[in-house]
């Protein structure tokens, strides 16, 4: 990829048990999948939990990377950051300065921002529910992420945290964050490819993740983030059971074998 086609230029505005599928074994890679979008192919790597690189036709997008360094030797380097909140499962500052390089945008939420450390304010900016940052080839809108069960209110306030919209010309990619089954989530529309977080007790049961899946339909989706405290909380298996014909199911190699307890 050219440097130009890479300097990307942002104008910001304003409890149970865990099925293991056969994903793969991550000591071998991740596994990717490739989705055809008008404008070339775009390539999903899981790398663990709720942290994805994506190669796009737009560039190469690094969503709440944490974890061991090494986990993104073999990719690109990033060309577009996105964190969606704080928590140390999304935000890591010492990750972020190995990744991150002066020129490489990095959109967070308002209280990620703030944290960020000086060497990291460069190219960075805010952006709160609701906004957008308009970039080369990518529109990025900040969708609130949030808990509406009054006793997981605590884990994620209305109004701090963020989910995205990813539009690169007429392909939609939603990552949820940190949330439940809001009611900006269940209103969303055109939606491509989706990863939908579900976990107990900071996030949301299959459940829930699902039947919000069944509301927007989207083409693709990927549960992620499903592990919790005490291990594996949630079922990838169950959740596709229970999104049906409502959109397509794929599965990633978020964890390895004997990670989900």
């Amino acid at each position: 990829m050219d440097m130009n086609r890479r300097s990307f230029l942002s104008s910001t505005a304003a409890a149970g048990g865990i099925t293991v599928l056969p994903f793969g074994a991550r000591a071998g890679g991740h596994l990717p999948n490739e989705f055809k979008t008008s404008q070339g192919t775009l390539t999903v790597h899981p790398v663990h939990h709720a942290s994805i690189v994506m190669e796009t036709p737009a560039g190469v997008l690094y969503v709440d990377p944490v974890g061991d360094i090494a986990d993104y030797a073999d990719f690109p380097a990033a060309d577009l950051i996105l964190v969606t909140h704080e928590h140390g499962d999304h935000y890591n500052m010492d990750v972020l300065k190995a990744l991150k390089a002066e020129s490489t945008p990095l959109l967070a939420n308002p209280a990620v921002f703030d944290m960020l450390p000086a060497e990291l304010k460069p190219n960075a900016s805010a952006l709160a529910n609701g906004a957008t940052a308009s970039l080369t080839g990518v529109q990025v809108d900040a969708i609130p992420a949030y808990n509406i069960t009054e006793e997981r209110k605590n884990f994620h306030p209305q109004g701090r945290d963020n989910g995205y919209i990813l539009t690169m010309d007429d392909f939609r990619v939603y990552v949820s964050g940190d949330t439940e089954d809001t009611p900006e989530m269940r209103a969303l529309q055109g939606v491509d490819l989706a990863f939908v977080c579900m976990n107990l007790p900071f996030t949301m049961p299959a459940e829930a993740a699902a039947d919000a899946v069944r509301a927007f339909r989207p083409t693709f989706v990927y549960p992620y983030h499903f592990r919790g405290r005490d291990g594996g909380t949630q079922d990838p298996a169950k959740f596709a059971e229970l999104v049906g014909d409502a959109a397509t199911v794929k599965f990633g190699d978020w964890y390895a074998p004997g990670e989900l307890g």
